[in-house]
């Protein structure tokens, strides 16, 4: 049996930083990748949600990925997101992240059709018997329409050893509580991170492992801080900042999708990249960057005119 190490901490779900003609840029994402080891997170994950994943072609996908790990070059951990509609696509990006050095893949289930769960069961079977790699299941049933359980995943992650973690980006917290005490009960490593940004707090004091949220893009210091002061037990900081964190789920409302108001965040906080956002985003204007100036005070982000 192969050992996985426990991952734990702040992994951003980096946005993908494009041109204004919707090509790829390979300065912008160098120059957010840098911004954000210096930071100090704990790892970084490269084509999720934030990173518009939906939108690119298996190509793409792979020039993207294969960008972002050859100029990480070992400095962090880094996952890629290879989920896909199709298991053939699936596994296709999954080995080929893997070829390229990733640390991990991220698997969102597939959406649109609702699979029962014997399929869905045989979806992650198949990936996981063609390519030996570190998996993060990433549950997100608002956007695919199906949930992941926490019966489902303690199936798959008893008879799979590669089955690292989940990212639970779920609005409720008695699932991500579930999911700690029932998946860990049968793999006491599995790491279970949310994926909003207010259940970072919550998340560890029923035994998570951290936060795989878009805030950690922009306000690193609030996620890490609040990380780091839990471990430490300094309630009152706990306390402060998970008060600052609080304000920020605000910030994803401005707009739909939400991409654009990360990608302008990161830019409001002093990294000057584009934020150019592929169809069918909607534009940036004065009204969205007043919302979000009025989020980054109350929550006490610094912003740098740019």
């Amino acid at each position: 049996m192969t050992m996985r190490p426990h991952h734990t901490g702040i992994i951003p779900p980096v946005p993908t930083i494009l041109d204004q003609d919707g090509t790829f840029s390979h300065s912008g994402m160098k120059l957010l990748i840098d911004s954000l080891i210096a930071n100090g997170v704990q790892g970084l994950f490269f084509l999720g949600t934030a990173g518009e994943f939906s939108l690119f072609s298996t190509e793409q996908r792979e020039e993207i990925a294969e960008v972002c790990l050859k100029y990480t070059n070992g400095r962090l951990p880094v996952w890629i997101g290879t989920g896909s509609n199709t298991t053939a696509e699936t596994i296709r990006l999954t080995r080929h992240a893997a070829e390229q050095g990733a640390t991990g893949v991220v698997v969102i289930n597939p959406y649109y059709y609702k699979l029962s769960e014997e399929a869905l069961f045989s979806h992650y079977a198949s990936i996981l018997e063609a390519v030996d790699v570190p998996l993060i299941l990433y549950n997100f049933p608002a956007l695919t329409g199906q949930d992941l359980s926490p019966a489902f995943v303690s199936r798959l992650a008893a008879k799979y050893t590669n089955v690292t973690g989940i990212k639970e980006t779920v609005d409720q917290l008695s699932h991500i509580r579930q999911m700690i005490m029932q998946v860990k009960a049968v793999k006491p490593d599995f790491s279970v991170f949310c994926g909003f940004d207010e259940y970072l707090l919550p998340t560890l004091a029923a035994g998570g492992d951290g936060a795989i949220a878009a805030s950690a893009n922009f306000a690193p210091q609030l996620m890490l801080g609040l990380f780091s002061s839990f471990l430490k037990n300094d309630l009152p900081e706990v306390h402060e900042l998970h008060r600052r964190i609080i304000e920020i789920p605000a910030l994803y409302s401005i707009d739909d999708p939400f991409i654009p108001s990360i990608k302008e965040a990161i830019r409001l906080a002093g990294v000057p990249v584009s934020t150019f956002c592929l169809a069918p985003s909607s534009l940036w204007n004065a009204d969205k960057e007043i919302k979000l100036k009025e989020i980054f005070n109350r929550a006490g982000i610094p912003t740098v005119s740019i």
